[in-house]
């Protein structure tokens, strides 16, 4: 009797590994729905109720495709340099021990922790032409503050973060015993890099430049006052929403939220078939 007690004991266990996971899941759930996705749901049920020609009159207003053009160019920038940083701080962090190596550490998260709109105040004093930067670079005839290059500058450093905390458990478990080995077998380190190194970390960078490129795509606060926001040269589409909707251009709006919408959905999309497309790669070998 004893035996079959336990018997049944452990079955139930193996069936229900965490007490009141139902419970727990469903309001997890019945959580996620209401704060996530019944506002997305309301968004893309407003975008399809539009109809084709409002659709089209919003998105084809030479200020919006601007605005979009400005918005899709520097994300993509951003997330490229963000990227490439984001490798070198990851494998100087990883790989040394140095004083001050816990606080560079620490100072990766920062853009997590500090309000955008400070980030965005802090880069305009240092780089607008009264700047500290700035007024050098000014000497120079090159304008970073209220153009382009503000722009990008204030998504690097929203998407950094990103970049870096993606790589790190990579490189942490990849060690350097895969090094030692190609080292051993007369490989040079820029052979080992290459060969050894960029394809472990590849998945991770994509998926950092994804989630870089997505965060770069909404940005908001940290922009609008290093940007200048000139219509059709430094005003970005999150920032042409609010102004659509001060307008009570309700569609206009709309039409530009769906959009990038789905294109954040879209990279975040990508960032969840990595890892499949990468094991398919690795199974043909």
């Amino acid at each position: 009797m004893m035996m079959a007690l336990n018997q049944s004991a452990a079955a139930a266990r193996g069936r229900n590994p965490l007490p009141g996971f139902g419970l727990s899941l469903g309001l997890g759930m019945a959580w996620l729905g209401v704060v996530v996705l019944l506002p997305l749901a309301a968004l893309a049920v407003r975008a399809t109720g539009m109809g084709a020609h409002a659709w089209l009159r919003a998105i084809n207003d030479a200020r919006v495709q601007a605005a979009l053009k400005l918005s899709f160019s520097t994300a993509f920038c951003a997330a490229v340099v963000a990227s490439l940083v984001g490798v070198l701080i990851t494998w100087v962090i990883v790989r040394y021990r140095f004083p001050g190596r816990r606080l560079l550490d620490a100072l990766v998260d920062l853009p997590f922790a500090l309000p955008t709109a400070v980030a965005g105040i802090a880069l305009t004093a240092i780089y607008a032409p009264t700047g500290w930067v700035g007024k050098l670079l000014a000497a120079c005839n090159f304008k970073i503050a209220y153009a382009t290059p503000g722009i990008v500058l204030a998504l690097v450093f929203i998407g950094l973060p990103f970049a870096v905390r993606t790589l790190q458990p990579v490189l942490e478990a990849l060690g350097r015993e895969p090094e030692e080995a190609a080292a051993s077998l007369g490989a040079n380190r820029v052979t080992t890099f290459r060969r050894v190194i960029i394809p472990e970390l590849l998945p991770a960078w994509l998926t950092g430049f994804s989630l870089a490129f997505a965060r770069g795509l909404g940005e908001y606060g940290s922009v609008i006052f290093i940007a200048g926001n000139l219509p059709y040269k430094t005003e970005i589409a999150p920032l042409l929403i609010t102004i659509r909707l001060e307008e009570y251009d309700y569609n206009g709006a709309v039409a530009i939220a769906a959009l990038l919408l789905v294109a954040s959905f879209l990279s975040l999309l990508v960032i969840n078939l990595l890892p499949l497309l990468f094991q398919r790669g690795g199974g043909h070998d």
